[in-house]
């Protein structure tokens, strides 16, 4: 079974941070957490053609995001990142008929195959680094805009290497509230763990972040 990875735009209730995630980057149009996903999780289990479209539906802008969040900016990986999140959702489908319900959220699953098709996207990267190309391929800009592409890239680099000074934990936190969009119980259904510890760790790490940058935008050493 093959899926794309479709231009989602509906936007969700929840602000994005100003200057922190790219806008093409699209929102779930529906919350995720364990009630909303859990039927249409059990229907597309079945095989259900019209729950597993649904599934990738809500699943895809996750995905999306969040690839493009974890891989933006960094060398080549950030021209596959949205090929990274399909690979996510082709994942998500294959474990779909052995996924059993323990009591936790799909979301967590989602979470955990798309952490791991990042890090392999990285590791694949590391060693392709030095592979001569004809050409390097570019991402279509909108407005034909290379300026403003120019300047995106700058800000992504320079936020790569502010969430790399933060624990794991609070980046994976960031990437999931900020750029995928996901609620504080929506993310605390994707880690593990409470929503009040979601809510602790991301003020944080934002104070963390506010720390290390200067009036300029700066990154302290």
């Amino acid at each position: 079974m093959r899926t794309s990875v479709p231009p989602v735009t509906a936007g969700r209730a929840e602000p994005e941070a100003p200057g922190l995630t790219p806008q093409a980057f699209p929102r779930a149009s529906q919350r995720l957490t364990k009630e909303e996903l859990d039927p249409v999780v059990r229907e597309a289990a079945t095989g259900e053609r019209g729950a597993v479209d649904r599934l990738i539906q809500m699943i895809t802008p996750v995905a999306v995001r969040y690839c493009r969040a974890r891989l933006g900016g960094r060398d080549l990986s950030y021209l596959s990142a949205d090929d990274v999140a399909q690979e996510v959702c082709l994942a998500v489908l294959h474990a779909l008929p052995q996924y059993q319900d323990r009591g936790g959220s799909f979301l967590y699953l989602v979470h955990a195959i798309a952490s791991n098709k990042v890090a392999d996207a990285y590791r694949l990267v590391s060693r392709d680094r030095s592979d001569p190309v004809a050409e390097l391929p570019e991402r279509p800009l909108a407005d034909n805009e290379p300026e403003k592409h120019a300047l995106d890239v700058d800000l992504g680099d320079r936020m790569t290497k502010l969430l790399a000074t933060l624990p794991q934990l609070q980046q994976e936190i960031l990437t999931l509230r900020i750029a995928v969009g996901l609620s504080a119980n929506e993310t605390a259904e994707a880690l593990g763990i409470s929503a009040g510890n979601v809510r602790v760790t991301q003020h944080r790490a934002l104070g963390k972040l506010r720390a290390m940058i200067t009036r300029d935008g700066d990154l302290l050493d």
